[in-house]
C-alpha cells in the first residue's frame, strides 16, 4: 500500500536535537538495536525505533514530547531498564525517553523524614545516603542494586520489606510530571499527611509512563529501628503449611520486617547454584527479619513455628550470618534462570488464601507437567512461581500458557490480583477487562484520553 509521508526520518532527527540540546541522542541503528528490549522480559521489543534519547533535564523531556506531538510518534519512558513485563520495551519508529543520567539525589532530611530525587536515582544509592544520616527508604524489590526510584514509582514496586513498610506507593509523598502537552506539574507535598484536593500523586504512581513523564519524587524516609535486628530460617513440609503459620505469624502482632517463602524445587536449585545443602528431605523455607521486638517478639515466632511443625529453625543477629541468609533470597533468581528459558509471575491474594494458592500451584504443576519453582513475599500474599522450559525450545509452550492462564483465574477467584508488584506492561495488557471489570476499564481509558488524547505515552501498555 503506497503513502505519502510528510517528513523523512532524516528531518524527525534534526528536529528532535534541535529540541532537546542537552540530551544525547542515538539513532544508529545497531546502538538502537541494544535498547529495543530489556534484558529481564521476554524480549518483545517490536520493530525498530527511531531514537534512544537519554534526557538531562526537564527541558530535554518537553522537548522530546514536542516532537512526539509534531509527528505523532510513541513514546517510551524508560529509567533502569529492569522491567520484568516488556513496560519499556522498543515500539516501531518510536522514541525511547531514559531518564537515566537524571540521578541527583537533591535533598536527604533527616528532619523532615524525606527525600527529593530524581527519577534516575538508583533504589540502593538512596537507601545507602540516607543511611548516613540515621534513616533508611524501604521500599526494596529484588533489583534493588539496579532498578531506578522513577521505574519504582511507574510500576508501584515492592520488594521483601512490604509486608511492614509498605510498597513504593505506601512511600511517596509527590511528585513532579510532565505531561502529553508539555506541562510539569508538581503533585503532593513534603508534608507526611496531605488531604488537599485530589490525590493526583497516587494516580502516576503505578501509571507505568501512559499518563506523564516523572521527573522528580518526594519519599518518606524511615528511621533505622533500634536495637539488634535477627534474621533466621526455617523448613516446612511443603508450602501449603508455610503459608498457614505465615498468615498466624502477621496477625501475632509481631510485625516481622520479611517473611519470604522458597518451595522445595527453589531451595534445591539454590543448593546447586551454591554449592549449599539446604534441601533438607525436600523442604519448603521460610526466611524470616525481626528489625523490632526483641526476645518478646523472636519468642512468639518460635512459638507459632513449632505450632506448624516448623524444622531445624536457625536464628541469627550476626551481621554476617544474617546477610548470608539474605543472599539465599536475593540469588533465587538466577538460580532458578539457570534451568532454561522463563518467565516469572506476579500474583498475589488475600493472606486467608494464601496457603490455597500455594497448594494449587503445586498441583497444577503435577497436572500438566509444567515446572515450576514457586518463591514470593508470603508475608503480604504475593506468589512468585517462574515456570521454566528447555533452552533450545524457543516458543513458549502451549502447557506454559495454559498454566499461566489457569494460575491467573485462580488468582481472581481467590479474590486476588495477577500484578502484585511487576506492573502489567505488555504482557498482561489484556486482563484488564477480567480482573477489574468493564465499568473500571471503561474509565481507565477515559482517564488515558484526558491525559494523553494523541496516545503517545507508552502505547499498548497498562492499558490495552
Amino acid at each position: 500500500m503506497a503513502f505519502f509521508p510528510a517528513y523523512d526520518d532524516t528531518e524527525i532527527i534534526d528536529y528532535l536535537r534541535e529540541q532537546t540540546p542537552n540530551a544525547d541522542v542515538i539513532f544508529e541503528p545497531s546502538e538502537l538495536a541494544k535498547h529495543q528490549s530489556g534484558k529481564y522480559g521476554m524480549g518483545t521489543g517490536a520493530g525498530q525505533l527511531l531514537a534512544y534519547i537519554e534526557v538531562a533535564d526537564v527541558a530535554d523531556i518537553q522537548g522530546v514530547l514536542r516532537t512526539a506531538r509534531k509527528f505523532h510518534l510513541p513514546v517510551i519512558p524508560q529509567a533502569a531498564a529492569t522491567s520484568t513485563v516488556a513496560g519499556s520495551d522498543g515500539i516501531d519508529h518510536g522514541l525511547m525517553l531514559s531518564t537515566r543520567r537524571m540521578n541527583k539525589i537533591i535533598d536527604v532530611s533527616r528532619a523532615d523524614q524525606v527525600a527529593v530525587v530524581q527519577p534516575g536515582v538508583i533504589n540502593q544509592d538512596l537507601d545507602n545516603m540516607a543511611r548516613k544520616v540515621g534513616m533508611f527508604y524501604a521500599p526494596d524489590p529484588g533489583s534493588k542494586p539496579l532498578s531506578a526510584i522513577g521505574g519504582n514509582v511507574a510500576t508501584n514496586a515492592g520488594g521483601m520489606s512490604t509486608v511492614k513498610y509498605g510498597a513504593t506507593r505506601d512511600n511517596v509523598l509527590g511528585v513532579k510530571v510532565v505531561l502529553a502537552d508539555g506541562r510539569e506539574l508538581s503533585l503532593g507535598h513534603r508534608t507526611l499527611k496531605q488531604a488537599f484536593g485530589y490525590n493526583l500523586t497516587q494516580l502516576f504512581v503505578g501509571s507505568e509512563g501512559t499518563l506523564g513523564i516523572i521527573t522528580e519524587i518526594t519519599v518518606k524516609l524511615m528511621p533505622i529501628p533500634l536495637g539488634q535486628p535477627v534474621t533466621g530460617m526455617a523448613f516446612f513440609p511443603d508450602m501449603k503449611t508455610l503459608a498457614a503459620a505465615v498468615t498466624e505469624i502477621r496477625a501475632s502482632g509481631v510485625y516481622p520486617a520479611m517473611l519470604e517463602a522458597l518451595d522445595s524445587a527453589t531451595v534445591a536449585a539454590l543448593d546447586r547454584y551454591e554449592g549449599t545443602h539446604y534441601a533438607q528431605g525436600s523442604s519448603a523455607l521460610l526466611i524470616l527479619r525481626l528489625d523490632v521486638g526483641g526476645d518478646v517478639a523472636l519468642n512468639r515466632v518460635k512459638e507459632i513455628l513449632a505450632h506448624f511443625a516448623a524444622q531445624h529453625l536457625s536464628v541469627t543477629s550476626d551481621p554476617d550470618e544474617q546477610a548470608a541468609i539474605l543472599k539465599l533470597r536475593q540469588d533465587m533468581l538466577p538460580a532458578v534462570f539457570a534451568n532454561g528459558n522463563h518467565v516469572m509471575e506476579d500474583m498475589a491474594v488475600p493472606l486467608s488464601k494464601l496457603a490455597a494458592m500455594m497448594d494449587y500451584i503445586a498441583k497444577l504443576a503435577q497436572e500438566l507437567d509444567v515446572e515450576i519453582y514457586t518463591a514470593g513475599h508470603a508475608g503480604d500474599g504475593n506468589v512468585h512461581p517462574t515456570l521454566i522450559w528447555p533452552k533450545e525450545q524457543t516458543e513458549v509452550p502451549q502447557k506454559v500458557t495454559q498454566a499461566l492462564q489457569l494460575m491467573f483465574r485462580e488468582a481472581l477467584r481467590l479474590g486476588g490480583t495477577i500484578s502484585g508488584e511487576h506492573a502489567v506492561g505488555l504482557l498482561k495488557n489484556q486482563w484488564n477487562n477480567e480482573e477489574l471489570g468493564e465499568g473500571v476499564d471503561q474509565l481507565q481509558h477515559q482517564i488515558k484520553a484526558l491525559l494523553d488524547p494523541f496516545n503517545l505515552l507508552n502505547p499498548g501498555r497498562k492499558i490495552n
